[in-house]
């Protein structure tokens, strides 16, 4: 691949595209990326693509564009629009790109507006090498991945409704440009632990329901290192974390109710209603052997695992592509996140998941992207689409 060094990315462009991205404010919830969709289709559209503004639900929606030339394999890009909340403690507004000692700050600059700024870049080259390759690119750039992952899911499925196949996709994620061939999938249950209100003097007559959650916390705990035990190659062991306790109503009232919101990692090959029925023994038990009256009342967000063989088409050419900028792996890695692939996968295609920035850095005060890493995802992608589209 190395005859393509010579048609390099853009880097004022791919800088001020990132920097345009990163001021749409689309912090999920609400989200609100109609705006940003739009703003892509716009820089996209000149290229020569078909576009879509697929609506996704009110102020919500997906940029999909199709660069096409000729016959040949659909490949897809995909990544997402939106980002987690911005949180405090920032240095630096969060929605104004800021350069530092190599390093582009801003929500979303590494999660993963990043991945799409590279990306567009990559269509760019491509759309000036036609002779080079026959297919279609597809750019998918999607909402609501950070919670529901709703924006693929729209996709994939009109996708398949409509028989026309995807054949393969590069997931951006920030993998600091490794290749990511198997990613964890989420359960993501809301328990409330059940107690009696009583007034605090009087803490006998009642039950507190804080207490029994402290002691379904130690319970929580242990099935967390029993699920450690499962391990997969690529990803790592599964996994149980209390993200959220809340409960009680006054500061003199014995608490009536408390409630743990879980995040269960799913491996690949573990169904999240396999892993919802161990969680619903668990309560049974601590129910029976500690009285404690715990219950799941509703699923907040559930997203499957995923794997692509190592074998297939598009892991080895994207880790030839890798290697060919600098990459040094021999076997693609495994995300330890969840993601969207797990939809493209539903549908039959093979993927991988790749992109500028560290999985360290997303979801944090001060998230930020190498800017050397932009350009480097950036090539690889281009090159990725030229081997999987090869005239």
């Amino acid at each position: 691949m190395a005859e393509h060094a010579s048609h390099n990315p853009d880097p004022t462009r791919l800088y001020g595209l990132l920097e345009r991205l990163v001021a749409f404010d689309t912090q999920n919830p609400p989200g609100r990326e109609v705006e940003a969709a739009a703003f892509l289709l716009s820089v996209l559209q000149p290229l020569g693509t078909s576009t879509e503004l697929q609506t996704v639900a009110p102020q919500r929606a997906n940029a999909i564009a199709r660069l096409s030339n000729g016959p040949g394999p659909v490949l897809a890009f995909n990544s997402h629009i939106d980002t987690v909340p911005t949180g405090g403690s920032w240095t630096s507004d969060p929605f104004r790109l800021v350069e530092r000692d190599g390093r582009l700050y801003g929500r979303g600059a590494c999660d993963a507006k990043g991945s799409i700024a590279a990306m567009v870049e990559a269509a760019h080259l491509l759309a000036g090498r036609r002779y080079d390759w026959s297919g279609t690119l597809l750019l998918a750039f999607v909402a609501d991945e950070e919670i529901d992952g709703t924006g693929s899911k729209l996709l994939t499925g009109e996708s398949q409704a409509r028989g026309a196949a995807i054949d393969a996709v590069v997931i951006g994620e920030p993998t600091s440009n490794q290749v990511h061939s198997a990613h964890k999938g989420c359960l993501r249950p809301l328990l409330r632990v059940a107690g009696q209100t009583a007034h605090s003097s009087r803490p006998d007559l009642g039950v507190n329901a804080i207490q029994k959650a402290g002691k379904l916390l130690a319970l929580l705990d242990a099935e967390d290192r029993r699920l450690r035990l499962r391990h997969h190659v690529l990803v790592g062991p599964a996994t149980l974390t209390v993200t959220r306790i809340a409960g009680g109503i006054a500061d003199n009232i014995v608490p009536d109710s408390c409630e743990i919101v879980i995040d269960r990692r799913l491996l690949p090959g573990e169904e999240a209603d396999t892993a919802l029925d161990e969680l619903k023994r668990l309560l049974a038990a601590a129910r029976r052997d500690h009285d404690i009256d715990a219950e799941v009342v509703h699923v907040r967000a559930v997203s499957g695992a995923a794997e692509t063989i190592v074998s297939a088409k598009i892991v080895q050419r994207s880790l030839a592509a890798a290697a060919d900028h600098g990459g040094l792996q021999r076997e693609p890695a495994g995300f330890t996140g969840g993601c969207d692939l797990v939809h493209f996968r539903a549908i039959g295609s093979e993927g991988v998941i790749l992109g500028p920035g560290s999985l360290d850095q997303a979801h944090k005060p001060d998230e930020y992207v190498p800017k050397a890493e932009l350009i480097q995802a950036a090539e690889i992608y281009l090159d990725i689409a030229l081997t999987m589209l090869r005239r």
